[in-house]
């Protein structure tokens, strides 16, 4: 993840002093910490604090720099080369992590304070993961149907220093070493059945293309074009000329080479099998896979089971919500009907990501209403790039901006858009990645560590959020969100069903065809998704399931005295930790509040 210095505005002190003057007429609101004038963490207590201080300090220090990442102005960012993948490199990775974790066991947790005990939790699950991946070698197959590793190369946006463009162009450089190290991973998972299916794979080779031209139409080129004129002259000449050098001469060459490898090999020999079942010693590794996305011990059979239960409630409320519409059909004509019906699509791209805007920017005037603490950090709204967008999804949000898919815009209705704008941009993934990044007395590790159950977990609940905060103004709207509600637990039932109960991507496709009112390029792009990233779409649900059970759980024991925004501050200023650790620490929240009510109401 790309992480920028956040930056004090000018309207957010003025904000601030309103609500100041105006008192009671506001709520409460507090701002995050901005990086760099965070508050100092407190002294380790004793020799178990120091250890444990010591150990995720330096893991986390050499993370950084086994992964090509330098400290620049105080912050962790891309160095002017791409990191070692050879399989030496992550091997001597395995052997390190491993030493961690005995490391991390040697520690007794029962000498640890509260706030450690979660640092501690956190890092051995990040760290489990990380040799989890090196042990079972997944960077034989370093791709899946939508994230690559030659795409994302690119920054979204120009940089504005010239040390960041020659760090840049050091990485441009460094592709065909990259490029050919990734090559020779790939070659090696063909070997021993290791490696994409080929159905997840098939049209993937034309996301390379337009990285092998030699004109305008290279996305590189392209970007040394809009280097900013606050650059001055010489140096603006000399990084674009470098950089189109570095493009023609290294870039164009490695990408035609990894084009002529996916045609000429990959694709002829991937595997034509679709369940990571069908892997070597496949169902042990669908099992590590649950764990590491869900954050917990659960079983195939308890995931698939759940989403069952969860589809058929759902499926009843959509039935309602569909009466609400006055449509008098059945329930496979609604969806017909929404699939086709002009007046749910937009007419031009500009159309979509102005909705877009205009939903993030409703959503702002509520966030008052939702949460005690706001971020500093902005993010923008872009439309995927062209060179992604045909095998895309339809949004996904991070720290920086939120991308949106404009393509094919008969597939992006925009009953969608409201669900996908809080999940993806605001008070979804970009605020609370921004969140993450300022939260004050945390360890730097904790402030880039991401787990899906939490994560997608918080995305999926601010869709139901959304209800209580009136961004769903018409039924259409809701059934959009009910859709997208029953996608992530339908998820649960085809994820369980492909990697572990044998069934067919066609079976896939038309379970979530029933049951959805998604376009069908993006069923059958989703589908490809799961087939390709085993367990990932399991994280979704339970994580929003984990969530909306604590918030009933709190409204059960807090009674009228029970404020949503506490309770969102509790979980966002957390930052990303498993699901056992949310769950302890907002269980922990309510004792604390029931025992001030007790203070309050005792003579």
């Amino acid at each position: 993840m790309s992480v920028a210095h956040p930056r004090r505005h000018t309207s957010c002190v003025l904000a601030l002093s309103l609500s100041i003057a105006i008192g009671a007429a506001l709520p409460s609101i507090a701002w995050a910490q901005p990086q760099g004038q965070e508050q100092q963490l407190a002294p380790p207590a004793n020799a178990a604090e120091a250890a444990l201080r010591t150990l995720y300090d330096t893991e986390w220090e050499w993370r950084q720099k086994e992964f090509a990442r330098e400290k620049i102005d105080g912050r962790w960012q891309a160095a002017a080369r791409f990191p070692s993948v050879t399989p030496q490199a992550w091997a001597r990775r395995a052997d390190y992590w491993a030493q961690v974790l005995t490391q991390l066991d040697a520690i007794a947790p029962g000498q640890l304070s509260r706030e450690e005990k979660i640092n501690a939790a956190v890092f051995r699950t990040t760290v489990e993961g990380l040799h989890n991946g090196a042990v079972w070698k997944t960077y034989e197959a370093p791709f899946n149907s939508d994230t690559f590793f030659w795409a994302g190369l690119n920054p979204r946006q120009p940089y504005q220093d010239e040390a960041d463009w020659r760090r840049f162009i050091g990485r441009l450089d460094d592709i065909p070493r990259y490029f050919s190290e990734q090559i020779v991973n790939m070659d090696t998972g063909l070997s021993r059945g290791w490696s994409i299916p080929r159905s997840s794979v098939e049209g993937r080779d034309k996301t390379i293309e337009p990285y092998t031209r030699t004109d305008a139409e290279n996305p590189y080129l392209a970007m040394f074009d809009r280097i900013p004129r606050s650059i001055p002259e010489p140096a603006l000449s000399q990084l674009r000329e470098q950089g189109r050098k570095a493009v023609l001469e290294n870039v164009v060459p490695a990408y035609s080479g990894l084009l002529t490898f996916m045609r000429e090999q990959y694709l002829v020999r991937a595997r034509t099998t679709t369940g990571a079942s069908d892997l070597p010693n496949g169902r042990a590794f669908y099992k590590t896979q649950i764990r590491e996305f869900v954050t917990r011990d659960m079983t195939p059979r308890q995931v698939h089971d759940i989403g069952l239960a969860e589809v058929k409630r759902i499926h009843a409320e959509m039935q309602q919500v569909m009466a609400a519409s006055g449509f008098g059909g059945t329930f496979p004509e609604f969806l017909e009907f929404l699939r086709t019906d002009p007046r749910f699509y937009a007419k031009t791209p500009q159309e979509l990501l102005s909705y877009t805007a205009w939903i993030a920017k409703k959503v702002d005037g509520e966030l008052k209403h939702v949460v005690g603490t706001l971020p500093r950090y902005r993010f923008t709204i872009l439309p995927v790039p062209d060179e992604l967008a045909p095998i895309y999804t339809s949004g996904r949000g991070g720290l920086d901006s939120c991308l949106f898919n404009t393509y094919d815009l008969p597939s992006r209705p925009l009953y969608n858009l409201p669900a996908l704008v809080v999940h993806e941009c605001v008070p979804g993934h970009s605020f609370q990645a921004a969140l993450a990044l300022e939260a004050p007395t945390r360890p730097d590790f904790r402030q880039q560590t991401y787990f899906s159950g939490y994560g997608e977990g918080w995305g999926l609940y601010t869709e139901w959020l959304g209800t209580l905060m009136g961004v769903y103004e018409t039924p259409y709207d809701d059934f959009g969100r009910l859709t997208f509600e029953m996608w992530r637990a339908a998820r649960l039932v085809i994820d369980t069903g492909l990697h572990e109960y044998g069934w067919s991507r066609q079976q896939a496709i038309d379970y979530l065809a029933a049951n959805t009112a998604l376009a069908h390029h993006d069923i059958v792009t989703e589908v490809d998704r799961y087939i390709a990233w085993p367990g990932q779409a399991t994280a979704y649900y339970l994580g929003y399931k984990t969530i909306r059970d604590l918030r009933s759980e709190a409204e059960r024991e807090l009674g009228p005295t029970f404020d949503q925004r506490p309770f969102h501050d509790t979980i966002l200023n957390l930052g990303s930790v498993p699901l056992p650790v949310l769950e302890s620490e907002v269980r922990a929240f309510i004792a604390e509040r029931k025992a001030g009510q007790a203070t309050v109401a005792a003579p």
